[in-house]
Parts: C-alpha cells; structure tokens; sequence
C-alpha cells in the first residue's frame, strides 16, 4: 500500500509547509473522485491534487493541470460556495491514520468568519474527500455519498454529524516508545507481523524494513525525524517494464532485489510520478479494452454475415436447375395431372429422367413460371451478394486495422482518436458531454531518422494514415505497409533522391514493427512511389489501392525515435 499512514504523515508535513495561511483562488473537479486546488501561499501558486478514487488515492501538489469537465459537478460547487477566498490556517493528520484535515477560515454569507475542515480519508475503495462544519461539526457534503444501504456502521451524507472511521486496537507510530518495541517483537517468530498488527499507520512493506533492520524502533524514530526534519528521499520502485510499483518515503528492503528505485526531491513529486504513470497505464489499458470489446463484437457480426451471404451465394450459384424444370415442365404440360405433386419427365440435354416437384396448388404453366422467377432471382441475387461479400470484407479488414492500432496504443490520446475515428466511422455511438464542437486534433504521426539521416513517419491511426500518405507525402517519397498484414502508412522522405537498398530495409523494419506483425520473422513489406498510391472513392479510413510495388522480407525493428 503505498498510501500508509507514515506516507500520510510525510504529505501532512509538506501541505502544512506549503500552504498555511495560503488562500484557496480556485476549486476544480476534473474526474468524478477527483478535485483541484489552485492556492497562493507565501512560495507561489501551488496545485493541490486530492483523489478519492479506488485505485488512485492521494493527496499531493501537481505542475500540470488535468482537462476539466464543461459543467462543474455538484460537489466541485459546493466547495466553491463554501471556500472561495477561504484561507488555510492548519493541515493535521488524524492520530497518525490515513486521514488528513485541511483546516479553513472563510466568511459566509452574513459576512462572519466561519471555520470550515477538508477531511481526505486515503483509505483505498473507502476513500472520500467530506466539507465540514467545525462549529457543528456536521457534513455539508462528500464528493461520495455513503447510505445506510452502503454502511449499516457510517454513513457519509449532507447533514449528518461526520464521525471518523473505527478505530483500530493499534498503537500510533508516534507514541511507540522502546520497551513497547521490544514487547511487541518478543519471541515472535515474524516480527513484521507482529508490527503490523500494533502499530498504526505502518504498510506490509514498511513493517518489513523496519523489522528487517538491527534496531527496529530506532530504524521507525529515524524514518519519523526525517520527516520532521524535512530529509526523506522519496523512492518510487519500478518494474522492468518501466511501471512502477509502489512508492514511499525511505527505502523499501522488501524491494531491494525486485525493483529499481528511482529518488526525487519531494513526496509530491514521487506521488504524481507514480501515480501519473500507474493510472496513464491503466486507463489506456481500461481505454483500449473498452475499445477492443467493440471492435470484436462488429467483427464477430460481420464473419457471421460473411458466413450467410456464403451461403446464399453457393445456393444462388446452384440456381441452374430451376431454369432447367421450368423448361422440361414448358415443354411437358400434357403429362401433369392436376393437383400432382412431382412429374416425371425426360431431360432432353442428356436423355436421362428427371423428377420436378411441384406445387399441387397451382397448375403446370404457373409452376413453370415459378421455376423461371426463382432462376432470375438467384441471378440477381449473385450479384448483389458478391457486392455484399465486398463491402463486408472492406468493412472486416478496416475493424482488424482499427484493432491493431488499439493494441499498439501507448497514450490516452491515441486511444481517444481510434474511439473518434470508430465514431466517423459509424461503427460506435456515443452521447456527446458537451454542445461545444470538438477540435480536430492535429496529426502527429511517430517520427524516426534512419542511419543514414533519413526522415521517415508512420501513422498511429487510420485517420493519420491517410493524412500522411494522402497530404504529407510527396510523390517522389516511398510508401510502405505490411502484406496483407494490419499496420500503418509509413512514409520514406526522399527529398526527391532515390534511396538506397539500406534505407529502404531500414524503412520496412518499421512498417512490420508498427503491424500486426511485430512480434513476426521475415514479415513481407510492399513498398513503392507515393504515386502510384491512390484511395478508392467512398473507401474506410486508411484503405488504398497501389501499383508498381515490390515486396521485401525484414524482421520488425526501430531506429531511435525522436518524436513520438
């Protein structure tokens, strides 16, 4: 958990450093469990991030501010109302729980000074951000509402009295003396155990580093007094895949041998960078399979239509035989009796007999007449399923493309303009949030330079597939997509030079990498003149026909990229 109470203690400090006496100029919620601060204090203009969310529970200061919602929500109001120009007098943590007090003077509508309290409890899927009154000491509202059906032991709604959360049979780190640090670890056999369950405040992992060292309690006072004393090194640990994975305010040794740490100055830039990074990963993660799932399900109809326009094509395709009854029966009439259900005739092609069922309702000539309107319909139906089978494959092979690209998405971004372009598209529906008309984001295409110095792009979208082989490109510049394979436009920038066999290997490495490909040996790679690259009219976004090609054999692979 990298939210304990020592972590909570350290933010505490650094809010109460920074922002006493500091005056609240802005509130803003950006996510529905998220608010922003914008403060003047005596350092500057500081951005205090709280987040109430599950999976992303904090509180500390952020340089850069997030998108904001077109209506602000109720919540983000209400503190508006109640502390616009309020002024910061302290910032307390709760008995060294996870729970941090932003107190505030402000003046209500009468013009008298009133004392209000930001309560931010960083308790996991229990986390919640409470205005309160401190005369009355009642709730004026929760950016989430807790009912009794929630909680039958505490609920959180406007206009009851705010009760902090159960306290736990635990000891405050800060009131742990030495002989009670020997009590708790005597003849234990897992003494971090032993210290995560009596003393308040402290992580799994922490406990280990504590119980780990030679003297433990003094190894807790040391962690307590840097903090005091404004000395930590914060550490956030990362995963070989660049993720991390927790974060802290002193060196985790449960740790030491999994992850890499990497220090900063602060607790809130340690946070925001763990926190920016875990959630971007997530929510491109969350994003992308949301995106995925819709993909899949238009896939899964258009194989299932494939599959019965296949079918009625083989049954129109053996349409023959209706045309043949109708002629044996045309020329047989005399031999059908009324009310019959077949007849028996001779095929005049080849002499043999042939058996023709019929419609005992209806007369010799009328059936006949019926063979040769279902022969024409088949016939026209032959052509209007093969157009069909077209357009749906067209269709199947723009979704697989669209699906490639949301796989290899690495920002909010990009899996943003996939979920656009779907829309365009006609492929996803959704209800717009706001009347403003959205902008169109610019094209920003992946960037490389080849050994050689080359420039070479390639597209992160189908939109910016067409837009960099359609727009971008020059004629003479070189074009390359994998063989029947997904992937993006790349585009060779030749400036009107051929280029050499090296460059153009080099360039097909990266069209398999940016593919469904990638992970493939020996991927097959077209490539020619931007030129002879033309869009058929009325085709899906990034679907092109092309000429006068040649096919190289790479293995996928990129030069360093210098924009991304």
């Amino acid at each position: 958990m990298s939210f304990d109470g020592m972590a909570t203690f350290a933010a505490a400090r650094e809010l109460r450093d920074n922002l006493v006496l500091g005056k609240i100029e802005k509130v803003y919620q950006p996510q529905p469990e998220q608010l922003l601060f914008n403060i003047h204090t005596k350092n500057g203009k500081k951005k205090l991030f709280v987040s109430a969310s599950g999976s992303h529970c904090g509180v500390y200061f952020v340089d850069a501010s997030p998108e904001n919602p077109p209506e602000p929500p109720t919540f983000c109001m209400v503190l508006r109302k109640h502390l616009s120009a309020g002024r910061i007098t302290d910032v307390i943590q709760h008995e060294n729980d996870r729970i941090i007090e932003i107190l505030i003077e402000t003046v209500n509508e009468l013009g008298f000074n009133v004392n209000k309290k930001l309560v931010i409890e960083i308790m996991g899927k229990h986390s919640n951000v409470m205005l309160v009154d401190m005369e009355s000491s009642r709730i004026l509202d929760s950016i989430k509402h807790v009912s009794i059906d929630m909680s039958r032991d505490r609920q959180i709604l406007p206009g009851k009295a705010y009760e902090y959360p159960p306290a736990q049979e635990k000891t405050p780190f800060m009131e742990v003396t030495e002989p009670m640090m020997n009590d708790i670890l005597w003849d234990e056999l897992q003494p971090s155990r032993a210290i995560l369950q009596s003393i308040q405040g402290i992580s799994p992992a922490l406990a280990e580093t504590i119980a780990a060292d030679e003297q433990p309690y003094h190894k807790l006072r040391s962690i307590i007094e840097s903090i005091e004393g404004g000395s930590t090194t914060p550490v956030v640990y990362i995963d070989e895949n660049d993720k991390p994975c927790d974060f802290h305010i002193t060196d985790l040794t449960v740790y030491d041998d999994t992850y890499t740490r990497k220090y900063f100055e602060t607790f809130s830039q340690a946070a925001a960078f763990y926190f920016v990074n875990r959630e971007s990963s997530n929510t491109i993660k969350q994003k992308s399979n949301d995106l995925l799932r819709v993909i899949n399900s238009n896939l899964d109809k258009l194989r299932l239509k494939t599959q019965r326009l296949n079918e009625d094509l083989i049954k129109a395709e053996n349409s023959d035989k209706y045309r043949l009854y109708g002629e044996l029966l045309t020329a047989n009439l005399h031999l059908v009796k009324p009310g019959a259900k077949s007849v028996t005739v001779v095929n005049y092609y080849d002499g043999s007999n042939m058996d023709i069922p019929l419609d005992p309702k209806f007369p010799a000539s009328k059936n006949a007449q019926n063979f040769f309107k279902k022969y024409g319909k088949y016939k026209t139906a032959i052509k209007e399923k093969k157009q069909q089978l077209e357009s749906t494959s067209a269709e199947i092979e723009y979704l697989e493309s669209v699906a490639q690209f949301t796989t290899a998405a690495t920002t909010i971004e990009g899996v943003d303009l996939l979920k656009d372009e779907l829309v365009k598209s006609g492929f996803l529906r959704y209800r717009k949030a706001s009347k403003r008309p959205k902008k169109e984001a610019k094209p920003k295409p992946i960037k490389y330079t080849l050994s050689t110095g080359r420039q070479v792009m390639a597209g992160r979208n189908n939109n910016e597939n067409d837009w960099l082989t359609l727009k971008r490109a020059s004629n003479t510049d070189v074009w390359f997509h994998t063989k029947d394979i997904p992937g993006s436009h790349v585009i060779l920038f030749t400036d009107n030079t051929e280029p050499t066999e090296e460059e153009l290997f080099e360039a097909a490495a990266i069209a398999a990498y940016h593919s469904k490909g990638k992970d493939s040996e020996n991927v097959p790679v077209d490539f020619t003149k931007v030129r002879y690259v033309k869009k058929p009219n009325g085709a899906k976004p990034g679907m092109v026909i092309f000429t006068h090609n040649r096919t190289l054999y790479v293995n996928p692979e990129v030069p360093t990229e210098t924009n991304k």
